[in-house]
């Protein structure tokens, strides 16, 4: 019975991933075609890649991808930084659950609500200013930093509620301002979470197309943005090349990714290995600098522990 159970998941797992990956496959296979053809294979090229690179539109098109998404995933980074620290410090908890809230109205929204209600704002906002066109490259950015920052501070506050909060105050008794304290303490803390939040700013920003096309002027076009007028006629092959190069270079930095956090994983069986195969009045030593990075208190406790027994 444990077999057949093992033979029908694992034959449910290859369908999944076989309906995951083959319009990729197929996808892949047709941009190396030396035809136009989506149905029959002429030949092994590099045709599509070279016009690629050469398609002056396409190129533009990618450079304003990825400036509007660097900007504003920094700038998300800063403000959903800041505004989860000053979240995380609210002390009444009807007024933090109303700002989380209000926080995750963005997330909640649909796309295209959100896309018309910045342009609206956008164009009512020119309107009061005398200004006769508003929306380009600075429009784009202030809409991506809108619904990209909900997603950093969702990010950035488990990160704060993980770390011990003495830890701060411990380094302002010992001197530290409390913008000194931050950046040597809390920031450290909080790194992951931050780095995180910056992804997932950068990944959304990339991909968005609704948005973007609501807010974006005549002259400012994004990827999403060209692919979608394509449609409408014909997507040039090119466009596969272009697509399969997004996959490789995301499947490598998945790689890359899983290939350092498994480094990681065996450096610290390594250090945990040498950590208890020291002498006796090593281990207790070892144990309470341990004790010291989880908790000052418990590094006192375990210090008085190892005086006790080093003096026997």
């Amino acid at each position: 019975m444990s077999t057949k159970m093992n033979f029908s998941s694992k034959l449910y797992l290859g369908l999944v991933y076989f309906f995951l990956y083959a319009p990729i496959i197929v996808l892949v296979i047709f941009s190396f075609n030396a035809s136009s053809s989506t149905s029959v294979i002429s030949g092994f090229s590099f045709k599509w890649y070279s016009e690629l690179f050469n398609d002056a539109d396409t190129m533009n098109a990618i450079k304003n991808t990825l400036l509007i998404a660097i900007v504003s995933s920094v700038f998300a980074t800063v403000l959903g930084t800041a505004a989860a620290v000053g979240i995380d410090r609210i002390k009444s908890k009807y007024v933090r659950s109303a700002i989380m809230n209000t926080t995750n109205i963005p997330m909640m929204n649909p796309e295209i609500v959100t896309g018309i209600s910045l342009l609206l704002l956008f164009v009512f906002g020119a309107k009061l200013m005398g200004m006769k066109s508003v929306l380009g490259l600075q429009t784009l950015i202030i809409a991506h930093i809108t619904f990209v920052l909900p997603y950093v501070i969702l990010s950035v506050l488990p990160k704060l509620r993980q770390m011990d909060r003495h830890l701060s105050e411990a380094a302002m008794d010992l001197g530290c301002t409390p913008v000194k304290s931050f950046f040597k303490v809390v920031l450290p803390s909080i790194m992951p979470g931050i780095l995180t939040g910056f992804i997932m700013a950068f990944t959304l920003s990339l991909d968005d197309f609704v948005i973007s096309y609501f807010v974006s002027g005549p002259e400012w076009q994004t990827l999403p943005i060209r692919l979608f007028s394509m449609t409408k006629k014909r997507v040039k092959p090119d466009m596969y090349a272009l697509s399969t190069l997004n996959f490789l270079c995301n499947s490598r930095s998945s790689y890359a990714h899983q290939l350092h956090a498994g480094k990681r994983r065996k450096e610290k069986r390594k250090r945990q290995i040498i950590l208890f195969s020291t002498d006796r009045r090593g281990d207790y030593e070892k144990i309470c600098i341990i004790a010291f990075g989880f908790n000052s208190n418990a590094f006192i406790f375990c210090s008085c522990v190892c005086r006790n027994f080093t003096a026997d």
